[in-house]
């Protein structure tokens, strides 16, 4: 399945918790003020790329903690991203996703996906809002949610650093 990305990062250590494989999706209708990755913007910008091709070097790596699904947005291509997340986790790997959306507005075929995420940084960068003390956040709105215990709890529920994935 093809799957338009603007770069790959093979072995990131600030797209999330521990080492992971970051893919960086192409498209992003938002256009946030101050955002980190501008050229992410255009929807028929970057390249397309085999999905399979990108699994394949993150079985490669033995060392990574799991991969990140970044942007643009992921959910502007929610198909493909599933199948490396799914991908992901049959390889014993976690999977975090930043999104412009808060989890309250994802659209209804996030379902898939979601399943598969296990922490999720969510809302619109706000430059007004940046701080850099923020661990994995660009901006004071965004939340780190911690979706497997979101899904037990049945409601919001924060990702800690000193948990264990």
């Amino acid at each position: 399945m093809l799957i338009r990305i603007a770069g790959l990062v093979s072995e990131s250590y600030v797209d999330g918790d521990g080492i992971r494989f970051a893919i960086f999706m192409q498209g992003c209708p938002r256009r946030c003020e101050g955002c980190h990755n501008p050229e992410t913007h255009a929807l028929d910008g970057g390249r397309l790329i085999d999905t399979a091709e990108i699994i394949a070097q993150i079985k490669k790596n033995p060392l990574l903690d799991g991969i990140t699904l970044t942007g643009g947005e992921p959910f502007l291509q929610v198909e493909a991203a599933n199948e490396i997340a799914r991908a992901a986790k049959s390889f014993g790997l976690s999977v975090w996703c930043y999104t412009g959306y808060t989890f309250e507005e994802l659209p209804p075929d996030a379902e898939p996906l979601l399943e598969n995420v296990d922490v999720m940084i969510d809302g619109e960068f706000i430059e007004g809002l940046r701080d850099l003390e923020l661990q994995f956040c660009g901006s004071r709105n965004q939340r780190i949610i911690d979706l497997r215990k979101t899904r037990e709890q049945k409601k919001i529920v924060l990702w800690t650093e000193s948990e264990v994935e």
